[in-house]
């Protein structure tokens, strides 16, 4: 019986000083103060905004936008500059390919939805899409309104012409399909307008198959698919707790939704830390990452977590960067 306690005594001083190592190599309480603050990454620059609720994939958001604030479109330069202007440290966009060997920056797989053209996007030359109307599907009161009509032709860009009019500004670039082609055609297009160099201000993320093939052709460029995120988080997640960071975590993305980050090991200062120190971003998205949920209003601001200096996802720049410079 004496042997007994004896062994079950010491499972439990076993299990009690595991638990101080794990709390020792994780907390961030011994760390030194925080000196620098979140950054900003504007999700489609600044742009008009829709309710999420009850959302599904094919819905048009251009249909059930809010009251206009402001005359900014998604995915326009004009509206990358603003979010820029406002405090964004890294834009988001997103391409389709055209028949024509270009990239369009448009967000949606077929134009009915927000233009005054029809098809799939990508069956389309460049000079086709040039010609569209894409502010002509926008209505916030059910079609009794369409206050863009008319103001969009002309204004859908080509990558290029986004890379040219921010040759210095950090891009998010969003590849909107599965195919490996698509992965590849951009990592041309890329060392054609000589980013290769400057591959630091670029990032891309999508499907699992066009990431693979674009990292194969251009290994120093920092990406992000599901297979990525969880060929880094799996091994990190068994054995993070030791403080060591898998291969797999290098030169790459993550994106964190709020509700997952407390269960990373280190979360959040030492798990910050030790990405930056592999070169890794840190981007913390909303809720649980669905349909891209940001921090969007003032108040959310304040579930920001202690010590996170990585950047926060928002779809309202023009409302988060002025708050954020306040010190709000």
């Amino acid at each position: 019986m004496k042997a007994r306690k004896k062994v079950s005594r010491n499972i439990l001083l076993a299990l009690f000083l595991l638990g101080i190592l794990f709390f020792i190599t994780n907390t961030s309480i011994f760390s030194g103060p925080v000196e620098e603050e979140p950054l900003l990454l504007a999700h489609r620059g600044v742009h008009q905004t829709f309710s999420m609720e009850g959302i599904e994939n094919d819905t048009c958001t251009a249909e059930r936008i809010f009251e206009p604030e402001h005359e900014y479109l998604e995915n326009t330069i004009p509206s990358m500059r603003a979010a820029f202007e406002a405090g964004a440290d890294i834009v988001e966009l997103d391409v389709q390919p055209t028949t024509d060997g270009e990239f369009a920056v448009f967000h949606d797989w077929t134009l009915e939805c927000r233009t005054d053209g029809k098809g799939v996007t990508r069956e389309h030359t460049m000079a086709e899409l040039r010609a569209l109307d894409i502010g002509y599907g926008y209505t916030a009161d059910n079609g009794k309104t369409y206050p863009f009509r008319g103001k969009g032709v002309g204004l859908m860009p080509t990558l290029g012409q986004v890379l040219q009019a921010f040759p210095d500004k950090e891009l998010l670039i969003h590849i909107k399909s599965d195919d490996p082609e698509e992965g590849r055609l951009l990592a041309k297009y890329l060392k054609d307008y000589d980013f290769v160099g400057n591959s630091a201000n670029i990032s891309v993320y999508g499907g699992d198959k066009p990431i693979a093939a674009l990292k194969e052709e251009m290994p120093v460029i920092r990406v992000m698919s599901m297979a990525t995120m969880k060929s880094c988080m799996y091994p990190y997640i068994a054995i993070g707790w030791t403080g060591y960071v898998p291969e797999s975590c290098e030169n790459t993305q993550l994106h964190i939704p709020e509700k997952i980050g407390p269960w990373l090991w280190g979360w959040t200062g030492k798990f910050y830390e030790r990405m930056d120190k592999v070169d890794t971003r840190v981007i913390i998205v909303a809720g649980d990452g669905g349909f891209s949920e940001g921090f969007d209003k003032v108040e959310d601001l304040k579930r920001i977590p202690e010590r996170f200096t990585g950047y926060i996802w928002t779809n309202r720049i023009d409302l988060i960067g002025p708050a954020m410079k306040d010190g709000e």
